[in-house]
């Protein structure tokens, strides 16, 4: 990896900052608090964001609401963009995550981008639920964090170099298969109380399988009987149904002999009925050869109805025309009477103009009034008239009635004495009738008496029925006797069957069972004898392999830094071990200068161990140094020129405030804060 370019926006002191990191060894110089720490962490959040109990208040610039960070990066010729921004809302957290990758740029979440970029950095898998240690041991570590470690527990700190150097899977490996002993050996104990019952289980199988060959057995016998007693009930039933058909045939005579006698009970009604009727038919012809009847006198009434009809149309005519005259009348009088009115209120003639004289209006009233009284009189008149005429018409329409009925009366018997031939034929037909149905009551009644005799000679048959039904209810409850007895023992032997698969079902799991059961206890001793011990060993030879390199190391830097003659070690914790003069001196005792330098030389240590280990890790190229010389004297700041060319990274950035170190890189980068705003000196 190889780190470009940062761009910082209200980032602690920054509002907006672009910084470049060139190839080589850089150094980020400035007063205290000018914000050389500030870029550090800028690019530690835009790598792996905020970590678990980190505040995104701490990055935020106070008093704005957003702020963010861009850096631009290669890994392995990928040129790679990654963009993170912070939101204040009721607490500052992150809000948008992108990254570029070779120009493609794409959305993602918080989650999402950290998986990418230990993906990319070649981090393992295990790391992306946890801080960013590797990050921090490898690349950038504040240097105060670094004298933490060593002030640290032994147990703290072993437990944090086995997460860093990978080897806390040993100990979670011997913790998981104590874990899973436990388990097997609770699992063994429940196996064991499942296996208890398997011979017990065997010894009743064999004793279930022989009941069940018994009742096999006995089931054979007990079919045969079945099988007779149904071949017998077969046979009775055979012979019922025989009897029962003769029944149902001297049932079928009884109702044939019922109908015969309703056929001759019809029969003789019908021809009581035909008697009747001929006697009517032959009184009614000697009533109607008695009549006579004159046609000519039908043709004079109706031509007498013609006269008086066409009397009566004058009637109606002359009728019309009074009823005119009436109404011309009644129409004359009004106009006269509406003169008179006019001429009775008329001053001025509307035609001349003048006065219209009183005798001339009185003159013109007279004759209108004559007018009126005539036509009233000629009304009389015509009224009368029309009276006169009607009660004519009324006296000629009655006439009409009393003819119309005369003639009505004379087709009624014009009617009658043509139906004589009928009447005549029809007798006749009657007559051979009642002949036919004479024979027909004399062959029915002799059918009947045949009938009688056959329905008494299957009249025995009832008596037989009655047996045959008693036979045929002892034959059936026999057989349901017996069908019920192989019902029964054919339950008994599916009960038993099932009985019998249960238990051998239940003996193969079990069996099973104690299978797994010895698998378990091979299993276990082996874990137990083998496997654990194994693990341990190989622990402790990676944690002693690890321990002699670390302390070599150790030393080799510790030697660079400090010229005194001290003997530095590591223990088997990984605590730094001081010696002067066979004197073991504490940490506390050292000065500032000595600190740091013991600081400085576990950190340079632990990053080789740490890339040598992982060797396809993508930061092994970079090394970030945090105030690396803080208490160092003259003589010591001389000697981290050697101590930088001996680390020999791609990619060096060092944060320290003294000049001094100026002439140690190839590039410096001065920063400075004026009003509470960090910058980029040009």
């Amino acid at each position: 990896m190889r780190l470009k370019k940062i761009t910082l926006n209200n980032i602690r002191s920054y509002e907006h900052q672009e910084i470049e990191f060139p190839e080589g060894s850089s150094l980020l110089s400035g007063d205290i608090g000018s914000g050389k720490t500030s870029i550090l962490l800028g690019v530690e959040f835009a790598l792996f964001g905020l970590q678990p109990g980190q505040r995104g208040s701490s990055l935020l610039r106070n008093g704005t609401r957003e702020g963010g960070v861009v850096i631009e990066l290669d890994i392995d010729e990928k040129k790679i963009k990654i963009e993170r921004t912070l939101k204040k809302g009721k607490t500052v957290s992150q809000d948008y995550c992108g990254i570029t990758i070779n120009g493609e740029k794409k959305e993602i979440s918080v989650v999402e981008l950290k998986n990418q970029v230990l993906e990319l950095l070649n981090y393992p898998k295990e790391f992306s639920k946890k801080q960013n240690i590797l990050y921090k041991f490898t690349v950038y570590t504040p240097q105060e964090e670094m004298k933490q470690i060593i002030l640290q527990d032994p147990k703290t700190r072993i437990n944090t170099l086995r997460h860093v150097f990978g080897i806390d899977k040993y100990k979670k490996i011997l913790e998981n298969t104590l874990t899973i002993i436990l388990k097997m050996r609770e699992e063994k104990r429940r196996k064991e109380g499942a296996t208890e019952s398997l011979e017990q289980d065997k010894s009743n199988l064999v004793l279930k399988e022989s009941d069940l060959e018994t009742r096999h057995s006995n089931l054979s016998s007990i079919e045969k009987d079945f099988f007779s007693k149904t071949e017998l009930r077969k046979k009775i039933q055979e012979e019922k149904m025989e009897v029962s058909q003769k029944r149902e045939e001297k049932i079928r005579l009884q109702q044939e002999i019922e109908k015969t006698r309703i056929m001759i009970a019809n029969k003789n009604e019908t021809t009581s009925s035909n008697t009747r009727i001929v006697e009517q038919l032959k009184n009614q012809i000697e009533e109607l050869q008695g009549m006579k009847f004159d046609e000519s006198k039908i043709l004079q009434l109706e031509q007498e109805i013609i006269l008086r009809k066409k009397d009566r149309e004058k009637s109606d005519n002359h009728n019309l025309d009074i009823s005119s005259n009436i109404s011309s009348i009644n129409s004359r009088i009004e106009e006269l009477k509406k003169l008179e009115q006019k001429i009775s209120n008329l001053e001025i003639c509307p035609t001349c103009l003048q006065n219209v004289d009183a005798i001339y209006r009185a003159n013109v009233l007279n004759k209108s009034h004559s007018d009126i009284a005539e036509n009233n009189r000629k009304l009389g008149d015509l009224e009368q008239e029309k009276k006169e005429i009607s009660e004519r018409v009324m006296k000629i329409n009655n006439n009409i009635s009393l003819i119309e009925k005369q003639i009505q009366e004379l087709n009624i018997l014009k009617i009658k004495y043509q139906g004589i031939h009928e009447k005549q034929t029809r007798l006749e037909e009657m007559e051979r009738l009642n002949v036919a149905l004479k024979k027909d009551i004399e062959f029915l009644n002799k059918h009947c008496e045949t009938l009688k005799n056959s329905v008494f000679e299957l009249s025995k048959f009832d008596a037989i029925y009655d047996i045959k039904q008693k036979e045929l209810e002892e034959a059936l409850k026999q057989e349901r006797l017996s069908e019920i007895k192989v019902a029964e023992l054919r339950r008994e032997i599916d009960v038993f069957s099932k009985q019998v698969e249960e238990l051998k079902e239940r003996i193969k799991r079990t069996e099973e069972v104690k299978e797994r059961l010895n698998y378990l206890i091979e299993l276990e001793n082996w874990l137990t004898t083998k496997f654990i011990p194994l693990i341990s060993f190989i622990e402790k030879n990676v944690m002693i392999k690890l321990k002699v390199e670390f302390s070599k190391l150790f030393e080799e830097w510790f030697c660079m830094l400090v010229s005194d003659s001290f003997n530095i070690r590591l223990s088997d914790d990984f605590t730094p071990i001081i010696e002067l003069q066979d004197y073991e001196l504490d940490y506390s005792y050292l000065s500032g200068g000595e600190r740091t330098a013991i600081a400085l030389a576990y950190r340079f240590s632990l990053n080789k161990v740490i890339n040598s280990l992982l060797s396809k890790i993508k930061t092994k190229d970079v090394v970030i140094l945090d105030e690396p010389t803080d208490g160092f004297s003259d003589q010591q700041l001389d000697k981290m020129r050697d101590v930088l060319q001996q680390l020999d990274v791609k990619q060096l950035i060092i944060v320290s405030h003294e000049q001094k170190m100026e002439g140690f890189v190839e590039n410096v980068i001065k920063c400075r804060k004026e009003n509470g705003i960090s910058f980029i000196e040009e």
